[in-house]
């Protein structure tokens, strides 16, 4: 069993329907950054950057405890511990899937963030930097909605690289953007949220 430490967050939700998706035992540990849990000792030990999620796998390599933080090497770590396809045994579609697993944890969600900070939570009007963002998001809407012309899903088949970019689409595509633009997404997008754990990683906690 692992524990998952995490929030209502993009990166709490990707690590929440990966750990819905692998089919392993969890235990769900809410760390609610609204009150500052984050930066409680306790937390630290797993996290030292005080982000969430993280998880403590008490079953690890070796039967040995481990901790984990970043949601990309979270998604990769659980995926290769399920060992149930959504991350690739084959090594050549194991590089496939690193280069999307990392573009869609280091870019997409990074830039996503930032669209977010200057439509909705900043507070204050910052046109050039909303004009510059909804831009950026809307090239890079553009980029997988060609991608998913040609695949079902990002490679192929339903992996940890849609779990990677699929909130921060599911929360800023959807909801703000729009995804009328970029048919291909929402196929996809629809196609995963009608997935059984994808709506029970979804229900709210805390």
């Amino acid at each position: 069993m692992f524990e998952l430490h995490t929030w209502m967050t993009d990166n709490g939700y990707k690590a929440r329907q990966m750990a819905e998706e692998s089919g392993l035992e969890y235990e769900l540990k809410p760390v609610n950054i609204r009150e500052k849990q984050q930066f409680e000792p306790a937390f630290l030990k797993i996290s030292p950057g005080h982000k969430i999620p993280a998880i403590i796998d008490h079953d690890g390599p070796g039967g040995q405890t481990v901790t984990l933080c970043e949601s990309g090497a979270i998604l990769k770590y659980l995926g290769q511990k399920a060992d149930n396809g959504l991350y690739p045994s084959d090594p050549v579609k194991q590089v496939e899937a690193d280069q999307w697993l990392f573009y869609g944890s280091a870019q997409f969600t990074t830039l996503a963030q930032q669209y977010g900070l200057f439509w909705i939570r900043l507070g204050e009007e910052v046109p050039r930097a909303k004009e510059h963002y909804e831009g950026v998001m809307r090239e890079m809407l553009g980029m997988y909605d060609q991608r998913l012309a040609e695949n079902e899903y990002v490679i192929g088949d339903y992996s940890v690289c849609d779990i990677a970019v699929y909130p921060d689409i599911h929360i800023h595509g959807v909801n703000d953007i729009g995804l009328d633009d970029y048919p291909n997404v929402k196929r996809w997008h629809d196609a995963i949220e009608a997935r059984p754990a994808v709506q029970k990683a979804w229900v709210p906690f805390g």
